[in-house]
């Protein structure tokens, strides 16, 4: 989600690196292509599929064809791609509530060995630092949380905050990035000090940077020019898809709509470039949390709004609908689940539901419905209780409150994405979603690992 709501966590268990290979399929050429998809024949399919590595703790499109990429996950979705010329290896963690992309970069008169987590601008030629009379710094930054500033070199300073109290400095500047052997100039990216993204080493050293995909004039999606992308992440293995482009697929069905919401005032805590849904109500079973339907719409200052964000893993409602959920779930699975009697546990930060669960107690559970406009997102089984750590048999409710995170926002996370096809669709400014088995997509699609 956006910086400045300070809602994006480096969880303390595991992050999910993932790597590029290439495959290219065509309508007219490939079978198994054409069958997959409905679009015209002249249409080509790239697909690129991704391979884990686990981390320890912690508009009209220019381009004709789809893009797709399998990827694996656990804690954040990360993509390999390349960036500079000539091209160097990045890792960057996918991100639809940002919209700034950014890479630690090695500067000069500074020694690192890491390979692929530091971009190295001394090393290219179409490294372009931005300075601070272009209008992309004077014009373009304007929904930056953080405003821009000029730095003694005469360059566009840029400031991006994180929920960990960790911040990064650095600079825009414009860089080739090639996204399935296709690069594209001129892009814009905040090439920032690499001393440091979190307050962990090691994953540090592990990833690059961050891939900014909201609605913002600067984020990777809208300068690509892409007008939608999708992903399907799997809820029985850490396999998934995300692809860039439209295209359509038989074996997927009818996906539901919601609109995004749009607001042109500037207000304090809005954040008018994320993907904001209308959240309507929420039911735990068949019933209805006993809550002011006006807690769901923003208030006068703009806290209040409802995103869906890649970037945050599990999701999290104001403090008085948390609450109302927690006690109302607490009542329905007595009985069934045995509370974890340990007020000082919290886990995550913000989830203070906790169970002692054993054998086929998830099962029973009652589901959580998310009710929007249009459309309803159904949290059950293991998506609504995650367990702590392997062995354990501690498993925690997976919504939080973001009271305890210090924002004022509704966040829908993307451990509540899993088994769901969820398209971001910009020319129409909706939201789709349908429910599928994520790893099935994975083979159809011939990208499974």
């Amino acid at each position: 989600m956006a910086s400045f709501l300070f809602l994006h966590l480096l969880s303390p268990l595991t992050m999910t690196l993932f790597t590029i290979f290439l495959q290219i399929q065509t309508s007219s050429s490939s079978s198994s292509s054409s069958s997959l998809s409905s679009s015209p024949p002249t249409q080509t399919v790239l697909m690129l599929p991704l391979k884990t590595q686990t981390l320890p703790h912690g508009l009209v499109s220019q381009f004709a064809s789809p893009r797709k990429l399998l990827f694996r996950h656990n804690v954040t979705l990360t993509v390999s791609l390349t960036v500079g010329t000539p091209p160097q290896s990045v890792t960057m963690v996918l991100d639809t509530g940002s919209e700034l992309s950014w890479l630690h970069c090695k500067k000069p008169n500074t020694n690192t060995n890491t390979k692929n987590t530091i971009f190295n601008p001394l090393l290219s030629s179409s490294y372009t630092p931005t300075p601070c009379t272009s209008p992309i710094c004077t014009t373009r930054t304007r929904d930056f949380p953080i405003p821009v500033s000029c730095d003694p070199r005469k360059l566009c300073h840029v400031t991006v905050s994180y929920a960990d109290m960790t911040s990064l400095e650095g600079n825009l500047a414009a860089e080739t990035f090639a996204v399935s052997g296709s690069g594209q100039p001129g892009t814009t990216f905040g090439c920032m000090d690499s001393s440091g993204f979190t307050s962990n080493a090691d994953e540090d050293s592990k990833t690059t940077g961050l891939m900014g995909m909201n609605r913002g004039s600067l984020s990777f999606v809208t300068q690509m020019g892409f007008p939608k992308f999708s992903y399907c992440i799997s809820g029985k293995d850490t396999s998934g898809v995300l692809l860039f482009g439209d295209a359509k697929f038989s074996w997927l069905g009818p996906l539901k709509y919601t609109p995004l919401v749009k607001m042109n005032t500037p207000l304090p805590y809005y954040d008018r470039v994320a993907y904001t849904v209308r959240l309507l109500g929420i039911r735990v079973g068949s019933k209805n949390l006993n809550v002011a339907k006006s807690i769901f719409s923003p208030d006068h200052t703009g806290a209040g709004q409802t995103m869906v964000d890649s970037g945050s893993q599990f999701s999290f409602l104001l403090g008085s609908v948390y609450k109302a959920l927690r006690s109302e779930f607490v009542e329905q699975t007595k009985g069934v689940l045995r509370v974890l009697e340990d007020p000082n546990y919290v886990f995550e930060g913000a989830m203070d539901l906790c169970f002692r669960v054993k054998g086929g107690g998830v099962a029973a559970v009652p589901a959580v419905t998310l009710v929007f406009e249009g459309a309803e997102l159904v949290v059950s089984g293991e998506r609504l209780l995650y367990r702590v750590a392997e062995g354990s048999d501690v498993s925690c409710l997976t919504f939080g409150n973001s009271d305890l995170l210090g924002t004022e926002a509704y966040v829908i996370g993307h451990h509540h994405q899993r088994n769901v096809w969820m398209e971001f669709d910009l020319v129409n400014s909706r939201v789709g979603f349908a429910d599928t088995r994520c790893e099935l997509a994975t083979q159809t699609l011939g990208l499974a690992a």
